[in-house]
């Protein structure tokens, strides 16, 4: 019996490692039904293209580094700060690896009103949907997306998902999350000085899971660096705001009058009386 496990376990190890070779150890091979994906689709393409494992296993803060290096040009600084933020997926205790399947429970990174996925109160909340995916990129309608463009697709998925998904969620702290999210595209394809990125980058990323080398994108010469995050977190979170003019500043004088407050005021009164 032993040795027929071990035969078994030889078999299948034989197996895995065959059904990856390529010549090219970056040829994108989509994950197969053995292979762990999650809701990333950033993730997925690492994965898909063998600069993550390609069966969504065993991610650990080197290779994630690795990844986002040869990958994306991402600097270790970076990779590092991205992997610490993802390894509290992983439950165990001290844990040194995180699985892309860990990344799919609910409200921990994963969360409602995706640009892509389903919110999770609806079925699957980490494979690729294209319903969903059509209503964010409808706000798309140039060639080039911009900040703004970007930022309706995530207002839209945000008020959508609380209409109609009970148990909606969406906290301070996922905001932050989001936002990075949705600057990723420029980051990673698109002008950072512009703050745009090319249509055709993004849709074909999203619905393939795949770098668009094809379409003639390469990784950017410079490294990417924190720095680079929050300069375009900054310009995504700017573009969320809905108000328009300049921003209000206190009042100048202080015989000025609120006039919200004095009306306030005032009905107040008229209900005592």
């Amino acid at each position: 019996m032993k040795s027929i496990i071990i035969l078994a376990t030889t078999v299948a190890s034989s197996y895995a490692r065959a059904q990856y070779q390529v010549s090219d150890p970056h040829e994108w091979i989509a994950g197969g039904a053995d292979d762990f994906r999650g809701p990333c689709p950033m993730m997925n393409t690492l994965a898909n293209h063998g600069f993550l494992p390609r069966d969504g296993r065993n991610i650990t803060r080197d290779n994630a580094i690795a990844a986002l290096k040869n990958g994306l040009n991402f600097n270790a600084t970076l990779g590092g700060i991205m992997w610490e933020q993802a390894i509290i997926a992983n439950p165990e205790p001290n844990a040194t690896f995180f699985t892309l399947d860990h990344l799919n429970v609910h409200n921990v990174l994963e969360h409602d009103a995706s640009l892509s996925r389903t919110d999770a109160a609806f079925g699957n909340n980490h494979v690729f949907n294209q319903t969903v995916f059509d209503v964010s990129r409808k706000w798309w309608t140039d060639e080039t997306i911009t900040a703004e463009q970007l930022v309706h697709s995530k207002i839209y998925r945000q008020l959508e998902s609380r209409a109609t998904n009970p148990n909606y969620t969406f906290s301070a702290s996922t905001e932050q999350f989001s936002i990075g999210e949705v600057a990723a595209p420029v980051i990673v394809f698109g002008d950072l000085d512009a703050v745009t990125v090319q249509r055709n980058l993004v849709e074909f990323f999203f619905e393939n899971e795949k770098l668009p080398t094809e379409l003639g994108w390469s990784k950017k010469a410079d490294e990417i660096t924190l720095d680079i995050i929050l300069a375009m977190s900054d310009a995504i979170r700017n573009a969320t705001s809905l108000l328009t003019g300049a921003p209000a500043t206190a009042p100048d004088s202080p015989h000025r009058r609120d006039l919200h407050a004095g009306l306030v005021a005032t009905l107040k009164r008229s209900t005592r009386t």
